[in-house]
């Protein structure tokens, strides 16, 4: 009541205030000599007595909870922890290597191993970016877009959208740029990709096996001759000019005599290269994938590609339909979409037509190869 007297002896128009307004501001006025006297964060004690402490117990290396609260506990623990209160402990190497390959913004950070990417998301759930456990190694006009582009419908299953061709154009780029390539994948889901020429150049299976001895590889195969002929019409289509397929195909016809130069030759000698994948690679380890089964019966071929690769069968027939337009299966229209997913337009084109004889004459030549192809893989493709 003090501060009010003092009021009403400097305020000239005093005497024009109510009752009820003295009250009020009488009870103001208490307020700020209640904080004048009291600061923010004093805490009175008795005589004797030790004040309260706060103590932060370190939870996940980043929750904190305070023991015993009060009004200044809680200010003081908002505004600094005493250096003397709080210890931090010591980092790990793989924390600290984390810590400076992350975002200053994430506030939990995973631990780095050998096998995880870097950097890390804070928040777990969108997965981290890893090296792919399995790879489509080949080979070209096979099938290798059709089996990544069903197998990445399953929900464990991540996989790079393009063709990366490290192992074979940009090993110089180094494992981390590749890393980088691959989609973020949870601990639970396989990361994929796929380059058919992986399949036929001499350096791959070494600079696989260097990065992981368990990379599992999987090889799309198809008649050599049929793939010969997909691989010069897919050419022709981008150089209209191009030779025919005959001049590429023989040095000399009339005799029978091969060209094996010509790319699209040397890829259906299958076990040759294959021998060479062997050097570094258990057969236990490599799956082959037919062509012509994976148009005739994707859901079958499907269905052993998931059991090697460890996964539950989800993929099966009820995601297929047959495109006859295109005559190739397609993936049936998802629930979130308005239309099927079919492969691209390069998919399933018309083939060029090719003289029988020279059909004939290449099937002789590839017999042998075949034949001892389907010997190191226990499984004959029948492409006679």
């Amino acid at each position: 009541m003090a501060c009010v007297l003092l009021l009403s002896r400097l305020l000239p128009f005093s005497h024009r205030l109510t009752r009820t307004s003295i009250c009020l501001l009488s009870l103001f006025l208490s307020y700020l000599c209640y904080c004048a006297l009291f600061p923010v964060g004093t805490v009175m004690h008795r005589s004797g007595d030790a004040p309260p402490s706060c103590q932060l117990v370190p939870a996940d290396g980043a929750k904190r909870r305070l023991q015993k609260s009060s009004l200044s506990c809680v200010l003081q623990l908002e505004a600094r922890p005493s250096s003397a209160e709080v210890q931090p402990r010591e980092k790990k190497p793989e924390q600290r290597a984390s810590s400076s390959s992350s975002s200053s913004s994430s506030s939990h950070l995973l631990a780095v191993r050998s096998d995880t990417p870097s950097p890390l998301m804070g928040n777990s759930k969108f997965g981290n970016k890893k090296l792919p456990n399995a790879i489509i190694v080949g080979v070209k006009k096979g099938g290798t877009r059709a089996v990544l582009e069903f197998i990445r419908i399953h929900p464990d299953v991540r996989a790079a959208g393009t063709e990366t061709h490290f192992f074979d154009r940009n090993y110089d780029r180094g494992l981390e740029w590749y890393r980088g390539l691959m989609p973020r994948t949870l601990e639970s889901q396989i990361t994929m990709e796929k380059t058919p020429s992986y399949f036929v150049t001499k350096e791959t299976p070494r600079r696989i096996s260097a990065m992981s001895q368990n990379t599992k590889l999987i090889v799309v195969v198809r008649d050599p001759v049929t793939r010969a002929i997909s691989d010069y019409t897919q050419t022709l289509s981008k150089t209209p000019d191009l030779p025919t397929f005959q001049e590429l195909a023989f040095r000399n016809q009339c005799l029978g005599i091969v060209d094996t130069s010509w790319n699209a030759i040397r890829i259906g000698l299958y076990a040759l290269h294959l021998e060479n994948w062997l050097r570094y690679f258990p057969l236990a380890q490599i799956h082959f994938v037919s062509g012509e089964r994976l148009i005739t019966d994707p859901a079958g071929e499907l269905a052993r590609v998931q059991d090697f690769l460890g996964l539950k069968r989800i993929v099966t027939d009820k995601h297929f339909y047959f495109n006859r337009t295109k005559g190739f299966p397609c993936l049936k229209k998802p629930e979130s979409s308005g239309s099927p997913r079919c492969l691209g337009k390069s998919k399933g084109r018309t083939h060029v037509q090719i003289d029988r004889d020279a059909i004939e004459q290449l099937r002789d030549f590839y017999r042998p190869y075949n034949v001892k192809f389907y010997e190191m893989v226990g499984h004959d493709f029948k492409w006679d």
